[in-house]
C-alpha cells in the first residue's frame, strides 16, 4: 500500500516556525498498531490520520508513543492539507474525533478551529516536586483539567525555565506553564515527556484550557497568545460560550510517499 504524507508547520506563517505535523490522508482506516508505528517513525509531536465520511472526516492523532484525544496543531495542519492539496473548497469543514466534533473555518490564510472549552479547576494537592522539577522560585497556583496548568508571575519565568524532564516524566502528568504576556495577552509552554514529547512547540489542545482560564482572569473574550518554545507560535484565542476558537496560519514544508 502506498500513502501520501505531508509535513506542515502549524501556528506560524514562517517555515521552520510553529509546530510541525505529519499529515496522512487515508481512504479507510488502517490498523491502529501500524498508525502508532508510523508516528514513531515520523518522530514528530503528532502524526495525524483522517478518513472521509460523507461530507465530514474522522480524525485521530498519535505521538511517537501513544494516541491522544485532542491535538490542535495537527488538526490545523490537516485543514491546510485538505484545502491546499486535496481539493476541499467549502468554507467550513468538520472533523469527528474522540473529543467530539471539531469545526474548522477558513478565513484567507487563517484557520479557526472550534474546540471544546476545558476550564481548569484550582487544586491544592499536586506533585510535591513540581516546583523543583520546573526549576522556578515561585508557583502562583496550580490548576487541572486534562493537564496540570501552572500559573507563574512573569513572561520571563516562562521563557527561561529549563525543566528536569526526567522528573516531570515520573510525575505522569503533562504540564502547561503560563503567565501574562508583555505584547500579547498571555504566554505559555507545554511539557509532555510522559507522552514522548519533552516540549511541544505549539499546543492547540493546551489552549482549550488556557483560553477559559485567561478569559475569566482578564475578563476578555478575544485574546492573542504566544507559545514560547524555541520554534515559537502565535495563537488567536476566543472564548465562545462552552467552546473556544483557536486560530492560526500554516506553512507547507514537504510532501512525500511511503509504501508499507
Amino acid at each position: 500500500m502506498k500513502f501520501n504524507l505531508y509535513q506542515v508547520d502549524a501556528f506560524t506563517n514562517k517555515l521552520f516556525g510553529g509546530n510541525p505535523a505529519a499529515v496522512v490522508p487515508l481512504k479507510g482506516w488502517i490498523d491502529e498498531g501500524l498508525m502508532q508505528q508510523l508516528a514513531m517513525e515520523n518522530n514528530l509531536a503528532e502524526t495525524v490520520f483522517f478518513v472521509p465520511v460523507k461530507d465530514e472526516f474522522d480524525i485521530r492523532w498519535f505521538t511517537p508513543v501513544l494516541e491522544i484525544n485532542l491535538c490542535g496543531h495537527a488538526t490545523l495542519a490537516s485543514a491546510f492539507v485538505l484545502y491546499n492539496f486535496l481539493g476541499y473548497e467549502k468554507p467550513k469543514l468538520t472533523f469527528n474525533s474522540k473529543s467530539g466534533k471539531l469545526l474548522i473555518e477558513k478565513e484567507g490564510n487563517n484557520f479557526k478551529m472550534d474546540f471544546p472549552s476545558w476550564k481548569p479547576q484550582k487544586i491544592n494537592e499536586y506533585p510535591a516536586n513540581l516546583q523543583s522539577a520546573l526549576g522556578v522560585e515561585e508557583i502562583v497556583a496550580v490548576y487541572k483539567y486534562r493537564d496540570l496548568l501552572v500559573e507563574l508571575n512573569t513572561e520571563e519565568e516562562v521563557r527561561n525555565i529549563q525543566p528536569d524532564f526526567t522528573a516531570l516524566k515520573k510525575m505522569g502528568e503533562k504540564v502547561i506553564i503560563t503567565a501574562p504576556g508583555k505584547t500579547v495577552d498571555f504566554v505559555s509552554r507545554f511539557f509532555a515527556p510522559v507522552a514522548g514529547i519533552d516540549e511541544d512547540p505549539v499546543t492547540g489542545s493546551a489552549h482549550s484550557q488556557l483560553i477559559p482560564f485567561w478569559s475569566e482572569k482578564l475578563n476578555k473574550r478575544v485574546m492573542q497568545a504566544k507559545q514560547l518554545s524555541q520554534r515559537g507560535g502565535d495563537i488567536y484565542c476566543e472564548q465562545n460560550g462552552e467552546r473556544v476558537i483557536i486560530g492560526g496560519e500554516c506553512k507547507f514544508y514537504m510532501k512525500g510517499e511511503f509504501e508499507i
